[in-house]
């Protein structure tokens, strides 16, 4: 058995206006390291080994079939707290059978290994580390290519950032790129939109998630909507920005496989694919879900905490968000993440899976969405028109058992 193993590395240089994640923005004695043995960092990676070595037992025989080192910004650590994370990560997992030591862990280039990172965290001496640990995939965190909407969400970096950091990145090597991009910001309008992913497909990235703003309630952008501070695009601007990327992104060779991602053929990002199929997954760090053997576990929002725990030898998790699936909700969410994608939810695999026809399941809602044509079934396989995506939220809440 293999999985997939989720890497949260809780920390940035500043929290953006919109971010309910959890992340500790680092004081400029942190960024540059001069703590180094002490401090959060270090309290950080001391819990991830205990946590690495706690979790020994349950490593999957077969290797680890993806790594996502997720955030906060990873690459915002210095360099050799970032390259002591990549070291606990490889001594403690095996991401393939290859005999080759030459980093003191065996290498596997067939495994993707996603790390993310914000423009003007990286230079070429963090990247020689990752290509060192066959990082092969880098997800930058663009959101816009615009300089005013950037500083109006607290973002940092600036245009001229995203084209210096795409360049390090090419000329590291790395040719599996992600760009994030944001649509329905503050003071954002069509043609900003238009502009910023033009901008985008012309440094050619092979991967681009889009995501809709959402106002998260206690997040300083919540108190400057609520306030009347910014404004944002209503429900129908969100709508006609979405529709025209699909359009423009597929025009340029872009595979629409998920409700916001986008591939060029061969790039669709693995280490998602493992959550839309609802396959076991592992969590690492503050924060981190895991969901294995139908088991999902959360681990606490807190570091000093965190590494408490792990010191006295106790899982780290958040009894309150620690919860055994009961079969209702795995058919739930087998619905719910399989209709996300293009390919849909394989009809035979759902009565292997759960041991009875989805037809038998869901009855007469189904069918009333084949009915519609909202919903299709194309070679045994249940999938809904992609013209239903950007309203797949409320479609979706029908198959909630």
């Amino acid at each position: 058995m293999r999985t997939s193993l989720y890497v949260h590395v809780p920390f940035c240089i500043n929290k953006c206006d919109y971010c309910a994640f959890f992340s500790v923005p680092l004081n400029k004695m942190e960024l540059q390291g001069a703590n180094s043995g002490s401090g959060i960092i270090s309290s950080y990676l001391d819990g991830l080994e205990r946590e690495i070595a706690l979790c020994e037992n349950e490593a999957p025989a077969q290797g680890v079939s993806s790594l996502f080192i997720g955030g906060g910004t990873p690459t915002a650590l210095a360099i050799h707290d970032l390259e002591r994370l990549l070291n606990l990560l490889h001594t403690g997992y095996r991401f393939s059978s290859s005999c080759s030591q030459e980093n003191g862990y065996a290498p596997d280039k067939d495994t993707e290994k996603t790390i993310e990172s914000n423009p003007g965290t990286i230079d070429p001496e963090k990247l020689s580390v990752l290509r060192g640990y066959d990082i092969n995939r880098i997800s930058v965190g663009v959101q816009s290519f615009d300089d005013h909407i950037l500083k109006t969400i607290g973002r940092i970096h600036s245009v001229k950032d995203i084209y210096n950091s795409v360049e390090l990145i090419r000329k590291a090597g790395f040719d599996n790129l992600n760009m994030d991009l944001m649509f329905g910001l503050p003071g954002q309008r069509m043609r900003n939109w238009q502009d910023s992913l033009k901008q985008a497909v012309a440094l050619n990235p092979e991967h681009l998630s889009l995501y809709a703003l959402t106002v998260e309630e206690g997040t300083p952008l919540d108190h400057d909507y609520t306030s009347g501070k910014i404004t944002i695009p209503d429900d129908d601007s969100d709508a006609d920005m979405y529709q025209w990327a699909v359009g423009y992104l597929q025009s340029n060779g872009y595979i629409h496989y998920e409700v916001s991602n986008f591939a060029k053929p061969g790039f669709e990002c693995r280490h998602n694919l493992t959550y839309w199929r609802s396959e076991d997954y592992t969590g690492l760090g503050p924060g981190a879900v895991s969901c294995v053997n139908d088991v999902r576990s959360k681990n606490m929002e807190d570091i000093t905490d965190y590494r408490k725990h792990l010191s006295a030898g106790n899982r780290p998790w958040d009894d309150s968000a620690t919860e055994i699936l009961t079969k209702d909700q795995r058919i739930s969410e087998y619905m719910m993440l399989g209709l996300r994608t293009t390919a849909g939810i394989d009809l035979r695999g759902f009565a292997d899976k759960f041991g009875a026809e989805v037809n038998d399941v869901y009855g007469q809602k189904l069918q009333d969405y084949l009915n519609k044509k909202i919903l299709l079934i194309n070679d045994g396989r249940l999938m809904i028109d992609p013209a239903y995506f950007f309203v797949l939220n409320g479609i979706l809440v029908d198959f909630i058992r």
